[in-house]
């Protein structure tokens, strides 16, 4: 599997209440070959825990799409939760893709349940492909 910096939604990033991806990837270029496949079917899409969390009763990540980099109106396409006795470093949330139906941004939103975590970290990032092993089950 390999990360482009260019499609990193977050990298290794501190969640400690809610927010925003610290990146915004522009789905709708050419740069990436992304244009048909962005617009037209789903994306291959990685979320993985790099830092146990702490504190929380749960995650929520959400991947937002929209027409603008400021998110004046978000969409959120697909959503998943996990409690904190799975958010262990090397867990990956169950989406797997960016489904169809982007506006031509898209950027990961977390939301915490509970009290605020003063450990835990995210990278998320658009992939090549996704790896489906028997690790994963």
């Amino acid at each position: 599997m390999r990360i482009d910096n260019e499609m990193l939604f977050s990298d290794n990033q501190k969640i400690t209440a809610n927010a925003a991806s610290t990146n915004v990837v522009k789905l709708a270029s050419t740069e990436h070959g992304l244009t048909e496949v962005a617009f037209g079917k789903s994306i291959p899409l990685l979320i993985q825990v790099t830092e146990d969390f702490n504190n929380l009763t749960s995650l929520k990540v959400g991947v937002q799409t929209a027409s603008d980099e400021e998110f004046t109106s978000p969409t959120t396409l697909v959503e998943a939760t996990l409690e904190l006795a799975s958010l262990k470093t090397g867990k990956k949330f169950p989406i797997k893709e960016i489904p169809a139906g982007n506006k031509g941004y898209a950027r990961m939103y977390y939301t915490v349940t509970g009290t605020a975590p003063t450990t835990g970290a995210i990278t998320a990032a658009v992939v090549d492909a996704i790896d489906n092993s028997y690790q994963d089950m």
